[in-house]
């Protein structure tokens, strides 16, 4: 499974979508996306890509593409 693939499947899991919902998928734009569902979301991606996530990271981590742009940035993550 590549890195596309790892983290899709982190969104589509977490909050049981299908993955045409998730290139313009925002916090809180459905249901499941709420704080829970958030925490939840950040534990499948770590587990995933073997990281630990910044604080700071885990609160600016309000979209699917601004999660891609932290996921590269700060951890070395390759889309």
């Amino acid at each position: 499974m590549n890195n596309h693939e790892k983290y899709a499947d982190a969104f589509i899991s977490t909050f049981d979508i299908k993955k045409e919902e998730l290139q313009d998928l925002k916090y809180q734009d459905i249901q499941a996306w709420d704080s829970v569902g958030h925490m939840g979301l950040i534990d499948a991606l770590e587990t995933a890509f073997e990281i630990e996530m910044s604080a700071e990271d885990i609160i600016d981590f309000s979209s699917f593409e601004k999660g891609k742009e932290i996921l590269s940035s700060n951890y070395g993550v390759e889309f």
